[in-house]
């Protein structure tokens, strides 16, 4: 875990603030400096146990105070799924800044053995993105072919050069 990062602050970060809604409720830290993410901690009064196949809410016991115009984005982490066998139960979450309650990570255990989550654990990964004003509309034409794709869903596995 690394010391929050004042110099970065003075250079123009965003702030992304949490409030704790428990007392053992713990600051999102990156455990390297190169980790794009940020460990979510587990936020629990008794330990949490999952069944073989069973999804939870898992509370983080705490509300993200998040920038306008951001979103932050929560994504399981690696070593709980490739070792463990544990994830979330949704390929990716999303959270507004308008959202103000406190935050759950959806999990899943795909094992056949049950699985308990800790209060301290951290369960998941969270990052700061920046939302892009988008504007939706008709068209009057259908696209047109862009590039050599021909195709979806593995079509580029047979193009030259993908191997």
């Amino acid at each position: 875990m690394i010391d929050y990062d004042f110099q970065a602050h003075a250079a123009g970060a965003k702030v992304l603030g949490f409030y704790a809604l428990r007392p053992q409720a713990k600051l999102p830290m990156k455990q390297t400096q190169g980790a794009a993410c940020f460990d979510v901690h587990a936020c629990c009064d008794d330990q949490i146990t999952l069944k073989p196949g069973e999804r939870a809410l898992i509370p983080t016991g705490l509300i993200f105070d998040i920038p306008e115009n951001y979103s932050v984005r929560v994504h399981t982490r690696s070593s709980w799924a490739a070792v463990k066998g544990i994830g979330m139960s949704v390929t990716e979450g999303i959270i507004d800044h308008d959202y103000v309650e406190e935050v759950f990570v959806p999990m899943v255990n795909n094992t056949d053995k049950l699985f308990h989550i800790r209060s301290g654990e951290r369960i998941a990964q969270i990052e700061l993105v920046k939302t892009i004003p988008t504007i939706n509309t008709w068209i009057d034409d259908r696209p047109t072919k862009r590039g050599n794709r021909d195709g979806g869903f593995g079509s580029t596995d047979n193009m030259k050069g993908s191997e």
